[in-house]
């Protein structure tokens, strides 16, 4: 039975341009670029025409890109960075449907002086209501890794910039997924290569100019920003999937939702990405769809894969209002860009199926109790 991964905002298969990127720089890439003998001075030499070509795809100047591990690191070095830089009792604004790399960072720097950001009621950033004049830095997300509703992230660049206010944006789920026009305008932007067909343990920033941001102490590499040798072979890898990366494609996610029946879907008349449908099931927990769909070769989460075995119900879901109860029963579906539109359909299939075996199941539970009473 052939598998059908429908969690990509989990994680993506490494693309085959990356993959072919990887072996490359591993097989004759391999010195470490800071080294002072002229072998190495030629792996430096790609490192550097790696950060131009990131540049490049996003128009900034190459000063701007940093090399670092991923989201999660470039997360918490901005409320970092943040807390070492801004005034003693300066607070920052942070949207609560951000990824836990950023919300927690936010509460373990900032505690009490961060201003939880309002939203919009079907879940995205209010944007007329950001409180501009008690702040001095926010964070919100392009697009969100649950729910795939997008921020206006694009309004809030030029209204930040214009009242002098810094402004971080964690693009992980855009990048690949969506244009790349306007991210410059972020001070601050966070990507990471595993969601758009990189491989782990690689991600990037774009730094203001002149930023004294330091993620790791130790040596020099990238330009004192973050000490450790860069691994150039996962660099190479990262821009080659983002050089590939399918934007905007025509998906099959919208016939597959009109196709069930009796789901709540999250969202469904906002701006989301093409790739995301946030399901509340009619009934059941959520694990035993996963397992049912399982079970019929497609791979479903029930949320944000890094919220995974932490306890407690889903904090982006909370902040959108939606009870304890209906969040026992989420399922989140999320696609790539090799994902067809039958691939979808037959999605809608298996969930069909997995609803009339679990009422079938529990018929029969329902059935034996009455028999014993």
């Amino acid at each position: 039975m052939e598998t059908r991964f429908f969690d990509h905002n989990a994680t993506t298969p490494l693309a085959p341009e990356a993959k072919q990127a990887w072996n490359d720089a591993v097989d004759d890439l391999w010195l470490n670029p800071s080294s002072p003998y002229r072998a190495a001075a030629r792996v430096h030499a790609h490192l550097q025409e790696a950060r131009e070509r990131l540049a490049g795809l996003f128009s900034v100047a190459p000063d701007r890109v940093v090399f670092n591990s991923g989201a999660s690191e470039g997360n918490n070095a901005v409320f970092a960075h943040w807390a070492a830089t801004l005034p003693g009792e300066a607070k920052v604004g942070v949207s609560p449907t951000e990824h836990p790399s950023v919300m927690e960072a936010a509460k373990h720097y900032f505690g009490a002086r961060v201003v939880w950001l309002e939203l919009e009621a079907h879940g995205a950033v209010a944007f007329d209501k950001i409180p501009w004049d008690q702040i001095a830095a926010l964070s919100v997300m392009a697009a969100n890794n649950e729910t795939g509703l997008l921020n206006p992230w694009q309004k809030i660049a030029v209204a930040a910039r214009d009242r002098g206010i810094v402004f971080h944006c964690d693009a992980s789920q855009w990048i690949g997924k969506m244009p790349l026009d306007g991210l410059r305008a972020c001070d601050f932007v966070t990507g990471c290569a595993h969601k758009f067909g990189g491989p782990r343990g690689v991600g990037f920033w774009l730094l203001p100019e002149g930023s004294g941001l330091s993620s790791l102490e130790g040596g020099a590499q990238e330009s004192g920003h973050r000490a450790g040798t860069e691994d150039l072979a996962s660099i190479l890898s990262m821009i080659a999937a983002l050089e590939q990366a399918s934007v905007g494609l025509a998906t099959g996610r919208d016939a597959f939702e009109q196709a069930l029946s009796g789901f709540e879907i999250v969202g469904q008349q906002a701006e989301r990405l093409w790739n995301t449908s946030l399901l509340i099931a009619p009934e059941f927990a959520n694990v035993r769809w996963i397992r049912g769909l399982e079970k019929r070769g497609f791979l479903v989460s029930s949320g944000a894969a890094c919220a995974t075995g932490k306890e407690g119900p889903s904090q982006v879901l909370a902040a959108m209002g939606l009870s304890a109860e209906s969040m026992r029963r989420v399922l989140r579906i999320s696609s790539g860009s090799t994902t067809e539109i039958q691939h979808w359909m037959l999605l809608a299939d298996a969930l069909q199926a997995v609803a009339a075996e679990l009422s079938a199941e529990a018929a029969k539970t329902n059935s034996s109790v009455i028999s014993i009473d």
